[in-house]
């Protein structure tokens, strides 16, 4: 009366389904230099943490008498595990099953996934290599009529956006609907030299004259400059690092608090070269990635986005344990100011912010948006515009300080106006509606002409208005909140977290 003849079958089935494609289409995508799933897995969640779903689901074959002779496996595989000791959905494709091809997937799997981390309020991490169950010319004749175009439980990937922290490696060529996959996610990241992501592949757009190779169609040098990924890495394995370092500081599910760690480096910390960090002449640049890493907790700086919109700089990090989003100006690059690609980058990453519940550190250096014809055509203006919306739309605690310019629409997105300014300005804050030597020729023009010595006139007006836009001018005014030491940045900073975190939760 005992079932052991079933639980022997389910054993011989789940090693079935652990040959994946078959040794001979393993051994080619190890070949490639790519790791099939269920390394992947491995090499991304803690160890023997992964519990796997549906893992003998796919396509049986029988002999005459109805006994199972083989098993092909969905190309899909998916499971609970943790990371860090936290919970996940880790989900990947098995490029090794028809290439990821709709053929070879069993869609409720996919769906299934995606519904577990939304109802069960845990991260989801997609690892996509093909098209990730998209279209494939073969099914169609195996159906034997054509479709029109839906994607199976794509409700649930919009779901996820709005609920839990999804993050999306692209592990190889991904195309159509696994490129769509990567995209709809909050953090992505792809493998140079080793993925590529298109809409549709090289033999597809050889059809409207397009002879690139995939490297030069859908590479990360592309799409990591683009802002269509997040970022670009170098193996697989620094994606999964990237993968868990994004997840650990953000809460599981909006709506809960994001972990804090135990402080290690001390709050009353001062940095004896932020007092000289900044130039002196207007026009040098300085290194705004030295001062967030001055002032944040040693080591856990997490920058994302470094390859686009690189006027402005967005990164996780951590005052006194607490899990920070920080936004900071980039003068190294435009001289900070926001073009369209930046303006972009700068509204994805508040709103990401401020959904997850993380408090905003925003060190400005912003002379404005960027001018020009190409600015203008790229549309600067109404990106620019989406980026301060942003801003005056988030409902988290947010400080800002400034630490050199702030002029014009793009300074006044420091913050929204109309609320407490949890502010601070460096002594070498320099502010207005634009700046002073492009604007003294056109205010003076008549009388500068009219001068015996118009040079002279002109560097005497400069003088006088140098006396002006002294930032303790404003202060007197209350006009700034606070101008402080350099170095006393930090421990405000974390002043402020601890304030922001009790108010949050």
């Amino acid at each position: 009366m005992s079932w052991e003849r079933e639980v022997e079958e389910l054993a011989h089935r789940r090693k079935l389904a652990e040959q994946m494609g078959g040794s001979e289409k393993v051994a080619r995508q190890h070949n490639r230099g790519k790791l099939d799933a269920r390394q992947r897995i491995a090499g991304l969640v803690d160890p023997g943490s992964f519990r796997e779903i549906g893992k003998i689901a796919g396509r049986g074959s029988y002999d005459e008498s109805g006994e199972l002779t083989d098993l092909a496996p969905a190309n899909f595989i998916f499971g609970r595990a943790d990371i860090d000791g936290r919970p996940v959905v880790a989900t990947a494709d098995d490029f090794t099953v028809r290439g990821g091809a709709a053929d070879a997937a069993i869609f409720r799997k996919v769906v299934q996934a995606e519904a577990m981390a939304h109802e069960l309020g845990i991260p989801l991490i997609r690892m996509i290599d093909g098209t990730g169950g998209g279209g494939s010319v073969k099914t169609l004749e195996m159906v034997g009529a054509t479709y029109v175009p839906a994607v199976p439980g794509w409700d649930h990937v919009v779901a996820n956006l709005d609920a839990v922290p999804v993050v999306a490696l692209a592990l190889g060529p991904t195309a159509g609907l696994g490129a769509a996959r990567v995209v709809a996610s909050h953090y992505s990241v792809m493998v140079k030299g080793l993925s590529q992501l298109f809409a549709a592949g090289p033999a597809v757009a050889a059809a409207i004259g397009d002879n690139s190779d995939k490297e030069e169609l859908g590479g990360s040098d592309i799409h990591a400059r683009n802002g269509v990924v997040d970022d670009e890495v170098a193996s697989e394995t620094e994606a999964f690092a990237a993968a868990r370092r994004f997840l650990s500081y953000l809460p599981p599910a909006t709506g809960k608090p994001a972990p804090r760690l135990v402080p290690s480096d001390p709050t009353n910390r001062r940095d004896e070269a932020l007092l000289s960090i900044v130039p002196r002449e207007a026009k040098q640049v300085y290194s705004m990635r030295r001062i967030l890493d001055a002032l944040c907790d040693k080591g856990s700086v997490f920058e994302m986005g470094a390859r686009w919109g690189r006027a402005a700089i967005t990164a996780f990090a951590r005052l006194d344990g607490w899990p920070v989003a920080m936004l900071a100006s980039d003068p190294s690059f435009l001289g900070g100011s926001w073009d369209a690609k930046t303006s972009e980058k700068v509204e994805r990453f508040v709103r990401l912010a401020d959904q997850f519940r993380l408090p905003i550190v925003h060190l400005v250096d912003n002379p404005g948006f960027m001018i020009g014809r190409d600015a203008e055509v790229a549309g600067t203006i109404r990106y620019g515009v989406n980026a301060m919306n942003a801003v005056y739309r988030a409902t988290v605690p947010l400080a800002s300080v400034v630490i050199r310019r702030a002029y014009g629409i793009a300074g006044s997105a420091m913050s929204n106006a109309e609320r407490f300014q949890y502010r601070f300005a460096w002594p070498s804050g320099d502010w207005g509606s634009l700046p002073i030597e492009g604007g003294v020729e056109v205010a003076y023009k008549a009388e500068i002409e009219a001068a015996d010595d118009p040079e002279a006139h002109l560097a005497a007006i400069r003088e006088r208005l140098n006396r002006v836009r002294s930032p303790f001018r404003t202060a007197e005014r209350f006009g700034i909140e606070d101008i402080i030491d350099p170095r006393d940045t930090r421990p405000l900073l974390c002043e402020f977290a601890t304030l922001a975190w009790a108010r949050l939760f």
